[in-house]
């Protein structure tokens, strides 16, 4: 399993409909609202590193998305 968090930035007004697009996500653990620099915080689970990418991808693409920015885990 691998695991990434991926910080969100939202649409001006698209902040809730956001939210709740990626709680829909299946691989999402976590989805929760967070101030700062980014919007959005979510916690994703794929079950390898080829599956990430489009996971990824399809986040980016979402309506109400201006960026995101992907926290990788590594193994050490």
């Amino acid at each position: 399993m691998v695991s990434a968090c991926i910080l969100v930035r939202s649409e001006k007004g698209k902040f809730d409909e956001v939210v709740s697009e990626l709680k829909q996500i299946k691989e999402a653990k976590r989805v929760f609202p967070v101030l700062g620099r980014f919007d959005v915080v979510m916690d994703l689970e794929v079950p390898d590193y080829k599956m990430l990418g489009p996971a990824i991808v399809k986040i980016s693409k979402m309506a109400g998305v201006v960026f995101t920015e992907s926290l990788v885990e590594v193994q050490v």
